[in-house]
C-alpha cells in the first residue's frame, strides 16, 4: 500500500516534474542569491510598508475631514502620521552636520529639534532650515531627510571679518557688517579694527584700499568712521591720518608713496589731514618747553 504523500519523511521526499505529475528524482534546487537576499530583508520592509499602509490610510481619512471642514486639520494629520511611522520603526537613526566651525553646536542642536530615536516623519526639513538660518554665524543651510533615517545638514557659514567697537562695545562682523559674536574675541586671529556708527556697515572697501598698500596697512591701528561720513586711520604711534570724505582709495594710495618716497607715517606727528585734494597738512607734536632750571642760592656772608 503506497504511503501519502503528507507521511514521507523529509529525505524521501522528491520532487514533481511537470510532465504529468511522474516523479522526479532530481535534488532540489537551491534558491537563488536573490530569493534569499529577498527574504533577509522582508523583516526590514515590513515596517515601512506598515507604515506607509497606515500614512495611506491616514490621508483617505483626512481626504473626508477637509471636505467636511475646508479648513481641514493638518497639524492632527502631521501628528498621525509621526506616530504612526514610528510605531512602524521609522525613527531618526543618525544626524550628520557638516561645515560647522564657529556656530555653537547647542544652537544647532536646538535649531534641529529632533533627536535619535524620534519620529523621522515629525521632522521638518523647511522647518529646520529656517531655523538654522536665523542662526547669526549661519549664511545658508541645507537639510534632507532620508527615509533610511539619516538626517544630512550641510551649513555655510559667515566668516568673521573685522571687530567692531562702538560705545565701548566690542563685536565681531562679517563683511557685510552682520554682528556674528560678542565673545571670544581673540579667537579668530588679528582682525581690523572698525570704530563708530556705521563702521561694520562701511568698512570692507576702505580694508580693501588699505589691502593694497601693505606699508601702510601694516601701521594702522583703527578705522575710525566720523559721524558716518568720513573716516580716520589710528596709527600704531598715534598719529592720526584725516582721509578726504568719499576720495579714501586715491588717498591711501598716496600715503603709500609719500611712506615709499620719505617715511611718512613713521614719523612722531600729532595728525596728517588730507581732507582737502591739493593739499595735505602735517600737524606735529608740540616741543616740549624747557624744564625750568632751580634758582642758584646767593651766598651769604658767614658769622665767625
Amino acid at each position: 500500500m503506497a504511503r501519502s504523500p503528507a507521511r514521507l519523511r523529509a529525505e524521501d521526499r522528491i520532487r514533481l516534474a511537470s510532465d504529468g505529475g511522474r516523479p522526479s528524482l532530481a535534488a532540489p534546487q537551491r534558491p537563488s542569491g536573490l530569493r534569499l537576499w529577498l527574504r533577509r530583508r522582508r523583516g526590514l520592509l515590513r515596517p515601512a510598508f506598515y507604515a506607509l499602509l497606515g500614512i495611506g490610510a491616514l490621508g483617505a481619512g483626512t481626504v473626508m475631514v477637509v471636505a467636511l471642514e475646508p479648513a481641514g486639520r493638518f497639524s492632527w494629520l502631521s501628528e498621525n502620521i509621526a506616530e504612526v511611522a514610528g510605531a512602524a520603526g521609522m525613527t531618526v537613526n543618525e544626524i550628520v552636520v557638516r561645515g560647522q566651525q564657529n556656530t555653537p553646536r547647542e544652537l544647532i542642536r536646538a535649531a534641529i529639534g529632533v533627536g535619535r530615536g524620534d519620529p523621522l516623519l515629525a521632522f521638518s526639513p523647511t522647518q529646520a532650515k529656517a531655523r538654522l538660518e536665523r542662526i547669526a554665524w549661519i549664511e545658508s543651510a541645507e537639510v534632507q531627510r532620508h527615509l533610511s533615517g539619516n538626517i544630512l545638514i550641510e551649513i555655510h557659514e559667515r566668516k568673521p571679518f573685522a571687530i567692531w567697537q562702538r560705545q565701548g562695545e566690542f563685536a565681531v562682523v562679517d563683511r557685510d557688517g552682520r554682528v556674528v559674536s560678542a565673545d571670544t574675541l581673540d579667537a579668530f586671529g588679528p582682525l581690523p579694527l572698525l570704530v563708530g556708527d556705521g563702521a561694520h556697515k562701511l568698512g570692507a572697501t576702505l580694508y580693501d584700499a588699505l589691502s593694497r598698500e601693505p606699508e601702510v596697512r601694516r601701521r594702522v591701528q583703527a578705522l575710525v568712521l566720523v559721524s558716518e561720513r568720513r573716516w580716520n586711520l589710528r596709527l600704531h604711534n598715534g598719529t592720526d591720518v584725516m582721509l578726504p570724505e568719499a576720495h579714501e582709495e586715491a588717498a591711501v594710495k598716496r600715503l603709500g608713496e609719500l611712506q615709499r618716497s620719505s617715511a611718512l607715517l613713521d614719523r612722531p606727528l600729532v595728525a596728517i589731514d588730507m581732507r582737502l585734494p591739493d593739499r595735505l597738512v602735517v600737524r606735529h607734536n608740540p616741543a616740549p618747553e624747557p624744564i625750568p632750571e632751580p634758582p642758584k642760592r646767593r651766598g651769604g656772608s658767614s658769622r665767625g
